[in-house]
């Protein structure tokens, strides 16, 4: 659950800006309000209904698993073989004809540098994923008592974002050592980007693929 593209390209780009310590904190209040406020929602309201439940089992299905895996896989290979240079090329030439477009919504309002609006952007971007609904379907089996439920749903979402909360924790405890290695994972990605992006991808098919045969076995 805490593997979130999403998340991951909020947070590279509050980094990026000034005071990333405000705009990483307004992002996880939002984050966390919604997440946790749907997750008690869930668990409480709706319960075992089989609506939910249902939603969660098709969620993790390991044949999903090994077929998203083997395509993420796929892509990697077309991309990291070259095979791709045509569509960039007519990609690049469509981009040029048309002039650039500007970037998301979010990424537009994050780079406004509020933490007000980091708080919003984090609130709306943060709707249950197929981990958090698995998580909180296999929670509802669990019975436990409304506190030790309440509990738990916490520190779910507490181990979902730690993308925030890893460079929060160092912005407060170290925060020149932070911004020095923030600088050089800036610069790093700037270099290597591209390659470090398909190790991820080829990493994340190689563990779906492997997730979901061990399932289906």
């Amino acid at each position: 659950a805490a593997f979130n593209p999403t998340l991951l390209a909020a947070v590279t780009l509050m980094l990026a800006l000034d005071h990333p310590k405000r705009l990483l904190l307004g992002y996880m209040l939002g984050a966390a309000l919604t997440s946790i406020t749907v997750g008690l929602v869930i668990v409480f309201v709706l319960g075992g209904s089989s609506s939910a439940t249902s939603t969660a089992k098709h969620t993790i299905n390991p044949v999903f698993d090994v077929a998203l895996g083997v395509i993420v896989l796929l892509v990697t290979f077309v991309v990291a073989t070259g095979r791709d240079r045509r569509r960039r090329a007519r990609s690049a030439r469509k981009k040029a004809e048309r002039g650039d477009s500007p970037p998301p919504r979010w990424q537009q309002a994050l780079s406004g540098g509020s933490a007000r609006t980091t708080f919003v952007v984090g609130a709306l971007l943060t709707l249950p994923g197929a981990s958090y609904l698995a998580g909180l379907s296999t929670l509802v089996k669990q019975d436990l008592s409304e506190a030790a439920t309440v509990l738990v749903v916490i520190a779910f979402n507490a181990i979902m974002l730690a993308l925030l909360e890893i460079p929060l924790l160092g912005y407060t405890f170290s925060p020149q050592k932070t911004s020095a290695a923030v600088e050089r994972l800036t610069a790093l990605l700037a270099r290597h980007g591209g390659r470090i992006a398909l190790m991820v991808a080829a990493l994340v098919g190689t563990a779906l693929v492997a997730r979901g045969a061990t399932r289906l076995t």
